[in-house]
């Protein structure tokens, strides 16, 4: 996305009949005049810096977010080998992954206090992961070394609940905001189920947020359906948060 820096300068046209200055102000991003008493830039260049800056903002509260996680909670580097192994329990015949005790316990307090502990993981130096493909596992065990994954809605969902039954909370906000980023209409119902489902409270409220811009197409959506069946309380959840809204709008426009 184009972004530039407004900056400004002044002219001084002198006419042969009055000795009063005439201040033409340009941005040198736009080259549109404007007047002189609007701060020294025009305000689209004026409000496209306040949004790169934001813009900004957010990416370095991105890296430091990222630092943070990819820092050892150990003063004592990873050794150069690995001392454990994770196996998808569903797949007899996947291969293991490999992995360094000191990595996943500075990642998960669930790593922690499994390998921290006298239990059979750290006894035995393998972990069994439940429910799990071995591509899902592959995925999750290299974002705790890169904090870094390729997405797509399914490896999104598939990682974001194992972000959620280890604790890794840097992975969990990673896959939700890329859920949310490609949300529509017609994931609307199924997010906001897997969110509630999950505790992914982001995504949840991104999706009501899109399902109540859309109130009037609810019941035609096939997911609807599948809703009421499978658990009626969200649904209950959705009218209940579209009538709130419609009640706090009402009283606006009554002020």
């Amino acid at each position: 996305m184009p972004r530039h820096r407004c900056t400004v300068y002044s002219e001084s046209d002198y006419d042969d009949d009055d000795d009063d200055d005439n201040v033409t102000m340009r941005c040198l991003s736009c080259e549109d005049d404007y007047d002189p008493d609007d701060a020294g830039t025009c305000k689209e260049c004026y409000d496209e810096a306040n949004e790169t800056e934001e813009e900004l903002k957010r990416e370095i509260q991105d890296l430091k977010s990222k630092v943070s996680f990819l820092t050892l909670s150990s003063p004592l580097d990873a050794p150069s080998t690995t001392d454990l192994v994770l196996l998808p329990s569903t797949d007899a015949f996947s291969p293991s992954i490999p992995a360094h005790k000191a990595v996943l316990v500075s990642r998960s307090p669930v790593f922690r206090a499994m390998l921290e502990n006298d239990m059979e993981e750290s006894r035995s130096g393998t972990i069994k992961i439940a429910d799990v493909s071995y591509d899902s596992l592959r995925a999750f065990v290299n974002y705790l070394y890169t904090a870094e994954a390729f997405l797509d809605n399914q490896m999104a969902c598939n990682l974001l609940v194992l972000a959620e039954k280890y604790q890794v909370k840097h992975l969990k906000a990673y896959c939700e905001k890329y859920l949310i980023s490609k949300l529509n209409w017609e994931k609307a119902i199924v997010n906001f189920a897997f969110a509630h489902q999950h505790n992914a409270n982001q995504l949840q409220d991104a999706a009501l947020a899109v399902i109540m811009e859309n109130m009037d197409n609810l019941t035609k959506n096939e997911d609807y359906t599948e809703l009421v069946d499978s658990n009626p309380r969200l649904v209950v959840e959705i009218y209940e948060a579209y009538l709130s809204k419609q009640v706090n709008t009402a009283a606006t426009l009554g002020q």
